[in-house]
């Protein structure tokens, strides 16, 4: 048996699988260098922009990819949409140097985990990539001001009357950065059931996804 195939030790972790996607080699080789110091990250690939990126996550599967924005040919925010169309389950972390809102909403509406700015601390990227591998949403406090100001124009707080007293303890939980998973642990439901309460607030609030929710959550009042 290769090496490479060998099944994790009993008792041990696998190590978070990451494919880096950036057109800067320089910034590629700096990643990869820094994370494979952490014993609980592998790199396991690269990719120079979306399009090869899209491949690589579909030869490669990672559990994170770390991605940036702005790229030759196709963009990060056009990989993501086209690994949410192929419904692929790899949580994707943005960390680019591109901090206008035009750039940033659209990436997260896309179905960015995450979006962290290119001059973060190593440690609290390695954190970063732990963190979205968790199942959380991981944003830079001035992100989440973007998306804090995107909710004037979004559904009001009326809306939240209309969820039930369970659906508000998801949301809650939500608002905290808790994975489904967390969420099924902490209120004692099974996880398919998370799931549904989920798809019904998001459903009734009128949001894309679970970033939004959880910003609507804090926006409104009703994070814990």
């Amino acid at each position: 048996m290769a090496e490479e195939d060998k099944a994790p030790a009993p008792g041990a972790t696998r190590a978070i699988r990451v494919l880096l996607v950036d057109d800067h080699q320089v910034v590629r080789r700096g990643l990869r260098t820094f994370l494979e110091i952490q014993e609980d990250i592998e790199v396991v690939g690269e990719a120079a922009d979306g399009e090869e990126g899209v491949v690589r996550a579909g030869e490669l599967r990672p559990d994170v990819i770390l991605m940036d924005v702005k790229m030759p040919g196709m963009d990060g925010i056009e990989a993501l949409r086209t690994l949410r169309g192929l419904d692929n389950p790899v949580r994707v972390l943005v960390v680019t140097s591109f901090t206008e809102q035009r750039t940033v909403v659209p990436a997260l509406r896309a179905g960015a985990a995450g979006y962290v700015y290119k001059d973060i601390d190593p440690e609290a990227l390695a954190g970063a990539i732990r963190s979205v591998h968790a199942g959380h949403v991981l944003l830079q406090p001035e992100v989440a001001g973007m998306l804090l100001a995107q909710e004037d124009h979004g559904p009001g707080p009326g809306r939240g009357g209309t969820l039930t007293d369970r659906e508000r303890e998801v949301l809650a939980l939500i608002a905290d950065g808790r994975s489904n998973r967390e969420i099924a642990r902490a209120l004692v439901l099974s996880e398919k059931t998370v799931k549904t309460h989920v798809s019904n607030i998001l459903m009734k609030l009128d949001l894309a996804d679970r970033t939004q929710a959880a910003l609507w959550a804090v926006r409104h009042g009703m994070a814990r």
